[in-house]
């Protein structure tokens, strides 16, 4: 089990203008994404090391995918205002998980233009829109090594910490993994909430230094 990727939903602005605003403050660069067509949205991802990723995502006016839960915690965040939306753990097998939650995962993909396709399954965002200080789980299909966005290009930007303003025995419970510490170099931070609970902010180590988002 470990981070995965935190998502940034952007704001009125747009997708690109937010991207190039939160390229700017790390100066680093991003990778266009695409559509997620089962979900009804698209995306720009800033490759990190640690086999991570910084990703900003907005919604798209697809009908057919207007109940998708992943399509409305993303509108929910962007009609705020935008910004950070959740954080996302990958794990090896998704079973225990999907025996907890009692459902099952649903597949994410999206295609490259050469034709290759990124596949996934994914399980939680309901309890992200319930419980915003939750993350949500993933599982990456077989091409997880060289088509994991952290793969994209060259990666020069590192998380470090997060900061979630919610409550750790809480969190813990839905991890099923009680004290377990992640994978990884990143530090967890919690705060009470004062008001909406939920990823408050991520602290990066980029070129211009330390910076916190």
């Amino acid at each position: 089990m470990k981070l995965d990727h935190v998502s940034y939903a952007c704001g009125p602005e747009g997708l690109i203008t937010t991207a190039d605003r939160i390229a700017d403050q790390l100066g680093l660069r991003y990778v266009k994404g695409g559509v997620h067509p089962r979900f009804g949205t698209r995306n720009v991802f800033f490759p990190l090391h640690n086999h991570q990723y910084l990703e900003v995502v907005e919604v798209l006016d697809h009908p057919a995918t207007l109940q998708q839960p992943f399509r409305k915690a993303v509108r929910a965040r962007s009609e705020m205002g935008g910004g950070w939306m959740g954080w996302v753990v990958s794990v090896e097998d998704l079973t225990p998980i999907e025996e907890r939650l009692q459902r099952g995962a649903v597949p994410g993909s999206r295609k490259f233009p050469d034709g290759r396709e990124l596949t996934w399954r994914q399980i939680g965002i309901n309890g992200l829109i319930a419980d915003p200080q939750l993350p949500y789980f993933l599982r990456w299909d077989e091409s997880f090594e060289d088509l994991h966005p952290s793969r994209a290009e060259e990666p020069h930007g590192e998380i470090v910490e997060l900061t979630i303003s919610g409550n750790r025995e809480r969190i813990d419970e839905w991890l099923g993994h009680p004290g377990e510490d992640f994978k990884g170099e990143v530090t967890f931070n919690f705060t009470s909430p004062s008001g909406m609970p939920g990823l408050q902010s991520v602290t990066l180590k980029t070129p211009k230094g330390l910076v916190t988002l």
